[in-house]
């Protein structure tokens, strides 16, 4: 009788453990985003940037256009006026 029950809870054990165990599936929570919160306060001005290089020297321009040839006097007097007198 000692070893029938002993044989008889082996047996239980492993016919127990044999047994596929159902897979619990937990479902998955799904968060929806709520509606856009107030805007922000403006953010302080930023601080100046520091002063850049100098630039290269630009190359020499070219040449400029060649003038008219000016007109010939004709009529035309020049005045002069006299030095005014010492004092």
């Amino acid at each position: 009788m000692k070893y029938s029950i002993l044989f008889s809870a082996v047996v239980l054990a492993l016919g127990v453990s044999a047994c596929e165990k159902a897979t619990v599936v937990t479902p998955a929570v799904v968060t929806v985003p709520g509606p856009a919160g107030p805007t922000g306060a403006t953010g302080s001005t930023g601080s100046v940037g520091s002063t850049g290089s100098t630039g290269a020297t630009g190359s020499t321009g070219g040449t400029g256009a060649t003038g008219d040839r000016g007109k010939t006097g004709g009529d035309t007097v020049v005045v002069v006026p006299a030095a005014a007198p010492a004092r």
